[in-house]
């Protein structure tokens, strides 16, 4: 749903063949997964299960250990439940629930530049991936676990812009629309994952 397009033009400009998934045997076939996504938590499931991706998905990061980076609501989708659209059961391969934003006295949907702040480590990330990133939502990823974080994000309040375990790795905002930091991810992530 949404950024496909913008994902895949990103991924072929740094050289990549890019295939675009629309029944589990394609999961299957690929060397990493990226699942991109725009729009509500309940509608992102509801097409995944339409088209059995997601099961594809768990048995491709849970069992075969395939690396899988989510973005926006591809992040949003790893986690076990979420409440846009109504309580919804999630992907489950990193604990925690996507719940609304409370950000005081901003304006939702976040929308806009803002830098993250490394926590946790993961191989694709190091102090010189720590800038600004392109974010446009309204719900963040609660993580259960602290070890599954790996970055955060001030926007009124701090919350995880960056999650993984395992294989699984979750980006709240967009690297497709971040310029060469965020191509420098999506490469670091296409070579080092």
């Amino acid at each position: 749903m949404g950024n496909l397009q913008s994902v895949r033009n990103a991924c072929e400009h740094l050289g990549y063949r890019v295939t675009l998934a629309s029944v589990s045997s394609d999961l299957r076939e690929a060397e990493r997964i990226i699942l991109p996504g725009v729009g509500a938590f309940s509608e992102g499931m509801r097409r995944l299960k339409e088209k059995g991706l997601d099961l594809g998905l768990r048995d491709e990061v849970m069992v075969h250990r395939k690396p899988l980076l989510g973005i926006c609501l591809g992040m949003q989708l790893l986690a076990d439940w979420g409440t846009e659209g109504g309580e919804t059961a999630g992907l489950g391969l990193i604990p925690g629930k996507v719940e609304r934003l409370q950000p005081g006295g901003l304006r939702l949907p976040h929308i806009g530049w803002n830098e993250i702040k490394l926590e946790g480590k993961h191989p694709v990330f190091d102090k010189d991936l720590e800038v600004d990133y392109y974010f446009v939502h309204s719900y963040f990823f609660k993580a259960e676990n602290r070890e599954n974080v790996i970055a955060q994000t001030q926007y009124g309040s701090f919350f995880p812009s960056v999650v993984g375990k395992g294989s699984a790795l979750g980006v709240q905002f967009h690297p497709e629309k971040s310029h060469r930091f965020g191509l420098e991810l999506l490469r670091r992530f296409l070579v080092t994952c």
